[in-house]
């Protein structure tokens, strides 16, 4: 699901892209919203239903065993909006809400789910920066249940089943191309997982793939770097805090 149907203006000259979990929070919302169950725990034969690759099934038989419990909307927003922020990633909102129009379209691509992702960036008012969101789509239905629906089907051996995100960045990416009749300057891309490091390899000599440090996508950028040098194309710039990446922005904002 991609929230906000507007086409973005066609003046902006970078583009840049977010992930959510352990990007943009410092936590797993997936995790997190276990502390709303009843004695903040799942039973365990609802965990051993997991199988790798199926993680949003997972998380529907989760949120369906919340809504079973009664667990409220209510509920559930409040262990989401307390989780914390990542490192200086709210000064890197900032940055980016206080440059000239012109410079930033920025955009998150998520495996979480819409109801948690708006209900976090609306309680740290960021709802605003961010033109489109993909993620799964999650509302809740007339019993109060939050229900969760995978975000596409694709056929990347990499990533979970229900989204790959080097589709999305890739199609986003040509759409707005075409759109604007030109590319982006620069194509930017900050996240910390496996399923991050898959858009990244999209990325070209110019782009940068910003992974947080010691992170799985930060680790399989230096693999490819030792198994195969040249295949990886982008800069990469780990990261530990947001300030990394405002450093390296407000370089290339002040490029003409």
């Amino acid at each position: 699901m991609a929230a906000n149907t507007a086409t973005p203006p066609s003046d902006r000259r970078f583009l840049i892209f977010f992930d959510f979990d352990e990007t943009i929070v410092d936590e797993s919302s997936d995790d997190v919203v276990v502390q709303a169950a009843p004695g903040q725990n799942l039973p365990n034969w609802l965990k051993d239903t997991y199988r790798p690759g199926h993680y949003n099934e997972y998380m529907q038989r989760v949120l369906a065993y919340l809504g079973e419990k009664g667990v409220t909307e209510s509920a559930i927003r409040s262990v989401i909006e307390k989780i914390p922020a990542s490192p200086g990633m709210l000064a890197l909102f900032q940055f980016l809400r206080h440059r000239p129009p012109q410079d930033f379209e920025v955009v998150l691509v998520s495996d979480a789910n819409t109801f948690f992702i708006e209900s976090w960036l609306r309680r740290v008012g960021a709802r605003q920066l961010f033109v489109r969101i993909f993620t799964n789509p999650a509302t809740f239905d007339k019993d109060g249940r939050l229900v969760l629906r995978p975000f596409h089907s694709h056929s990347c051996p990499r990533c979970p089943d229900n989204m790959c995100k080097q589709v999305v960045v890739r199609d986003y990416v040509l759409r707005r191309t075409q759109e604007r009749g030109r590319p982006f300057q620069r194509v930017f891309y900050v996240g910390d997982g496996a399923n991050d490091f898959c858009p990244s390899l999209i990325l070209g000599p110019r782009d940068i793939a910003f992974a947080r440090r010691d992170y799985p996508m930060h680790r399989l950028i230096t693999e490819i770097h030792e198994a195969r040098p040249g295949e990886f194309k982008a800069v990469t710039v780990p990261w530990t805090s947001g300030e990394d990446v405002v450093e390296r922005l407000r370089k290339h904002a002040e490029e003409k």
